[in-house]
């Protein structure tokens, strides 16, 4: 079975990138007989991903809509290997790019199959980190005009939207794979998720003209971060805009 493997991982790298890998009929199969079409099917030793692409190619044959949660280790490849020379230089992208290039080969290959073009082979990648949150515990001994300067903002830096947003999520216990879109407003981005379920802008010093704009979407969640806000007033005004266009909305400041 690993010969049969190695030869479908060839088929999809053009070389050896994994050693021993699983078969994707085999998997198909494992799943094809223990799940209904809606399942979601987690590998939590995903490797290089084949039960990401035996899921794909199950519900390009029986028009499933069975979704995959793939847990991996970023485990280092072999500076020698085969993997690290292509440029994989650790377990978890080798099952990112798989999981693209299977995708796309399985739509190629039934492109002429009533309703491919709406089978979704999209995906995302989470990881676990430490809080986006500043560390704000110190011993009065440990602090300096340097400390205090950057207490200023609350969020650590090199955190992005994204990280912001799907922390919220976690918070608020939402699903992770829902839709999420963005826009410009007046030139702030702001982010929606799965349709108003929660709509985000963690730019800084946001003018009420655009808290307004995202009031009047009327949001299950609204989310600024404290530097959206000048000051205290202008942080309580957001409270007020909402209670008048959005009462019902829970607006959170992080």
């Amino acid at each position: 079975m690993n010969q049969v493997a190695t030869t479908e991982l060839k088929k999809i790298f053009e070389k050896n990138v994994f050693s021993y890998p699983k078969p994707v009929s085999f998997i198909e199969k494992v799943v094809r007989y223990t799940t209904e079409k809606d399942a979601i099917v987690m590998d939590f030793f995903s490797g290089s991903a084949t039960t990401a692409h035996a899921v794909m190619q199950l519900n390009a044959e029986d028009g499933g809509h069975r979704k995959f949660i793939m847990v991996q280790l970023p485990e280092a490849t072999d500076e020698k290997s085969e993997a690290y020379k292509a440029g994989y230089k650790n377990i978890c992208e080798i099952g990112k790019e798989r999981i693209r290039r299977a995708g796309k080969k399985i739509l190629e290959e039934n492109s002429e199959k009533e309703g491919i073009e709406n089978m979704d082979i999209g995906f995302r990648v989470l990881k676990l980190d430490e809080s986006n949150m500043t560390d704000i515990y110190y011993s009065p001994d440990e602090y300096s005009q340097d400390l205090l300067a950057r207490l200023e903002s609350n969020v650590k830096t090199g955190r992005n939207d994204l990280d912001l947003l799907f922390s919220c999520l976690l918070e608020w216990g939402l699903l992770l794979s829902l839709s999420h879109s963005s826009e410009k407003i007046e030139g702030y981005t702001v982010h929606n998720y799965n349709n108003g379920d929660l709509i985000a802008c963690f730019e800084e010093n946001i003018p009420d003209s655009v808290i307004k704009e995202i009031a009047k979407k009327q949001p299950l969640r609204a989310v600024f971060r404290d530097s959206s806000f000048a000051n205290s007033p202008a942080k309580i005004n957001v409270g007020e805009i909402f209670k008048l266009l959005a009462p019902d909305t829970r607006v959170k400041v992080i």
